[in-house]
Formats: structure tokens, sequence, C-alpha cells
């Protein structure tokens, strides 16, 4: 198996994919905007992803966080809100927040669960910094690390509850980043001290099975290399100092934080310490590439994988998906617009 998420082109899996995808065995695969039509469209294209090697336990992820973050989006599915929204009600009301987050994730990965998606890469982690780039903004559950934490925590219990494991994003923390990694690579020059605020949420969940590295460059830790290609940061702070021992995968290797070659990109990245490569936007020159750079998958990360999808099975709440949406609503009422 190669140890790599690939992007698909369109709504229906190609041929020329569909044979690319049955030699390269990747370990799963990422949805976008481009692959989502309905909801009969999408459960009969992770269907067909799923026949290619007969695996009914896929890594099938999107990225679904809500608000401005939402590939499945009305009049098919609902509206989610974002992560601030959770964020402005604990102010006033933690429990009840915390109740309507994980609500608002149970109805949000039962969503996913109907389609065959078996992975939502959420929740953020990252704690918000005032002076920060806009990029994460209200993405944020807020910049005290606790309540991120509970929050997060809620979302993961939520997914699992629907049969959809949750990521981790984007450790070891993108909340002080003064720049969009999507388009350059932001260097953060915060003491060791002061990045604990950022570590905090991550060592709070660091139990969870899956989270994802952010393409960010600490000099407290590495000052050459971005956390994604950094040996330093995979196995000093992630690994060692977050306490995280689940299945690690990139953000998209090509953003424009990194530069080089992407299948270089994903050697490297492998070769740091991350499990498996994110290669979001279907260019199958770039597909090949990495299936071609990357070692095959380790036995330590195909443990790790499938511990993470099997790791969903929280029992599930008694009530219907339009009960969790009402439920979350009458928790979020008292929140100021």
């Amino acid at each position: 198996m190669t140890p790599a998420i690939f992007g698909l082109a369109g709504p229906v899996l190609s041929a020329g994919e569909r044979d690319f995808f049955r030699d390269a065995d990747p370990a799963g695969y990422i949805l976008f905007g481009r692959n989502v039509e309905t909801r009969a469209q999408l459960r009969a294209l992770t269907d067909s992803l799923r026949a290619i090697h007969g695996r009914e336990r896929l890594f099938v992820c999107i990225d679904q966080e809500g608000g401005r973050v939402q590939r499945m989006r009305p009049p098919h599915w609902p509206a989610y809100p974002p992560a601030e929204v959770f964020d402005r009600l604990y102010e006033c009301a933690p429990i009840s927040a915390i109740a309507a987050a994980r609500a608002n994730a149970e109805a949000l990965g039962r969503d996913l669960a109907e389609v065959g998606i078996s992975v939502d890469c959420a929740p953020v982690l990252d704690v918000r910094q005032a002076q920060a780039h806009a990029v994460i903004g209200d993405r944020a559950f807020g910049s005290e690390p606790l309540r991120v934490a509970a929050l997060g925590r809620a979302v993961l219990d939520g997914l699992a509850a629907a049969g959809v494991a949750g990521v981790l994003k984007h450790l070891p923390g993108h909340g002080r980043a003064g720049a969009d990694s999507h388009q350059a690579l932001p260097t953060v020059t915060a003491t060791p001290a002061e990045l604990e605020i950022d570590l905090a949420p991550f060592v709070a969940l660091a139990g969870a099975p899956i989270a994802m590295t952010g393409h960010i460059r600490f000099t407290a830790w590495d000052a050459a290399r971005p956390a994604t290609l950094s040996p330093l940061v995979i196995a000093g702070i992630i690994r060692q100092r977050i306490g995280f021992s689940g299945l690690l995968l990139t953000d998209d290797i090509d953003m424009a934080a990194l530069s080089g070659p992407v299948p270089e990109r994903a050697r490297e990245a492998i070769a740091a310490g991350c499990d498996l490569v994110l290669n979001c936007w279907a260019k199958m020159a770039d597909m090949v590439g990495i299936a071609a750079a990357l070692p095959a998958m380790g036995a330590a990360t195909a443990a790790r994988l499938a511990r993470a999808l099997a790791a969903a099975d929280i029992e599930p709440a008694p009530e219907t998906h339009a009960e969790l949406l009402a439920k979350r609503d009458a928790l979020l009422a008292p929140v100021p617009g």
C-alpha cells in the first residue's frame, strides 16, 4: 500500500484514475467540492473507491468543518456553523456549548457516513491569536487552550458516534501563523514557553486516532524546515512533547508553503516521520510521481491506519438527525449574532 491520500478530478471515478489507484493502492482518498453533487452521486463515488480493492473499511476523507470550510453544502446538505459560534456560547454556558458542539458534530457525521465518508478533517485545535492571519479565524474554538480542547473533544465524540473518525489539525499549531500556508510558508518566532499555549489542546487530546501537520516553520524547534518536513518537530514535539501516537498525515503537500517537486516533498515528509502524505489536486503526474517516490507503507503506519478506521465506536445518541440539529439550535439560541 502506498502511504498517500489522493484526490479525484470529478464527481465520477475515471477509467484512468481507477487503473492508477488499482496499481498504486493508496491508503485512502480525499474529496472536495468538485467531487460532490448529490447524495446518490456521492455514495456511488465512494462505493466505486471501495470496490477497487474490496476494502469496506477505507480512509475516505473530506474537509467538513462547517462555516467557510464545508465541501458538502445546501441544498443537498445543511449549512453548519463555524467553530467560533460554540466559543461564544462557552463564554456564558460552557456545558451547553459542549453539548451543542457534540450534537452538531454527530449530525454532520451522519451526513458523511450516509455517503460513505469515513473521516472528517476536523476539529481545528489551533489556538487563535489576535495578530495572526485570518486563515484560521472563525475556524478556531477560541484563544483559551482548555476551551479549545473541550470543544474539540466534543467534536471528536460526536463524529465517532456517527461512525466517522475526526482529524486533529494542524499540529503543532497554526493559530499564531502570520501567513496562509496555502500561499506562503509562515515562520513563527515565538519562544518554547509561548508555544506551550499552542501545544496545550493537542496534548489534551493526544489520544485521538488521527492528526494532521501544519506547514509552518517554528524557529524555536527547527529554523530550517517546516513542521511537516522536520524530523525534529515530528519526533521531538508531535510524538514526544505532545505525546501523539496515532496516524499522522500531512496537510496538502501541494501547498505553496512547501517548495520543490511535489514527489520530493512527499518523500521528505515520510522520511521526516509522517505516516501518510495528503495530495489533494488529482494531478495525475504528481500522483504517479508520489507513488514512485514513496516506500511501501510500513507495519507501524498500517497498524495506526487500522486503529484509526476502527476507532469510531462511541455509542450513538438516540436522537434523529433532525432532533440533533434542533437540540444544537436550542442550545445556541442565547448566542449573540
